[in-house]
C-alpha cells in the first residue's frame, strides 16, 4: 500500500507561481514512476506531467510545457510540481499518482495509487 499526500494548493492570481508537493509513504519510492494529473471544473481527469524512477526523464502535457516542472527527491520520498505563469485555465484539483509498472503513461487507469488532491485556484 502506498499513501500519497499532496500539499501546497491555494488561491493565486494569474501569472503567479506555486509549488505542489506530494509525500509518499512507501520505502521503495524509487521503484515508482510518478505523475501529476488534474481535474478542472466540469472536466475529466487529465494528465499533466510525469517523471521517471530516477528523475532523469520527464514528460509534459503540451499546455503546461515551459511553465510547469516536475521533479522528485527519492531520499525524501517526495515529488514536486513547480507551476509558473499560472493561468485561469490551470484551476483544478491536482493529484499525484504512482505506477510501479512504468512511467510517462497518460492514462489514469494504469496508476495504482493516488493522493487525495490539492485545490489550485487561479483568479483571472
Amino acid at each position: 500500500q502506498v499513501l500519497l499526500v499532496e500539499s501546497g494548493g491555494r488561491l493565486v492570481q494569474a501569472g503567479d507561481s506555486l509549488r505542489l508537493s506530494c509525500a509518499a509513504s512507501v520505502r521503495t519510492f524509487s521503484n515508482y514512476g510518478m505523475a501529476w494529473f488534474r481535474r478542472g471544473p466540469g472536466n475529466e481527469r487529465e494528465f499533466v506531467a510525469a517523471i521517471s524512477w530516477s528523475g532523469g526523464r520527464t514528460y509534459y502535457q503540451d499546455s503546461v510545457k515551459g511553465r510547469f516542472t516536475v521533479s522528485r527527491d527519492n531520499a525524501q520520498r517526495m515529488v514536486y510540481l513547480q507551476m509558473n505563469s499560472l493561468k485561469f485555465e490551470d484551476t483544478a484539483v491536482y493529484y499525484c499518482a504512482a505506477n510501479r509498472n512504468g512511467w510517462g503513461q497518460r492514462e489514469p487507469g494504469v496508476y495504482e495509487y493516488w493522493g487525495q488532491g490539492a485545490q489550485v485556484t487561479v483568479s483571472p
